[in-house]
């Protein structure tokens, strides 16, 4: 009886040390986000993740920020440059037929969102799967864009 008890005592010892040694081998996204935590996750250091993801969110967030302040000029000083045409008398707005092409332009855009649903779903759920496949580099990339947006 004694020889049994040690003998279970023995087995299960066995099976926490084989736990601890598991939980050793996995990596912290890995026991996080599951087995399926993608293929940058494998071949690359959680530091080295961040990084690139950092560099690469900070390049996408100042160009972000360069470009819609040009394109806010662009539109602004278009639509004053129009204003003040309009006030000088060198165009005249035929606003009937803007606003005929406007309620065609709502029927269409009324169309084609009933038929743009099933997409934009599906590119929601791919871009969610990715997300989840690349945590560590989309966390890096969304920190490394704000401060982008910021500098």
């Amino acid at each position: 009886m004694d020889n049994s008890v040690q003998n279970l005592e023995d087995e299960i010892y066995d099976k926490v040390v084989d736990l601890t040694e598991y939980a050793k081998r996995q990596r912290w996204w890995n026991r996080l986000f599951g087995k399926n935590s993608g293929p940058i996750a494998e071949k690359y250091s959680v530091a080295t993740q961040i990084a690139i993801g950092g560099v690469s969110g900070w390049c996408a967030g100042y160009l972000f920020q360069k470009v819609g302040k040009v394109a806010a000029t662009a539109v602004g000083g278009g639509l004053l440059l129009l204003q003040v045409a309009n006030n000088s008398g060198y165009i005249q707005v035929d606003w009937k037929r803007v606003e005929k092409d406007v309620n065609k332009a709502k029927k269409q855009l009324k169309k084609g969102t009933d038929q743009a649903v099933p997409e934009l779903n599906t590119f929601v759920e791919k871009s969610r799967e990715f997300v989840k496949k690349n945590i560590v580099v989309t966390s890096g990339f969304i920190g490394g864009f704000l401060l982008g947006l910021a500098s």
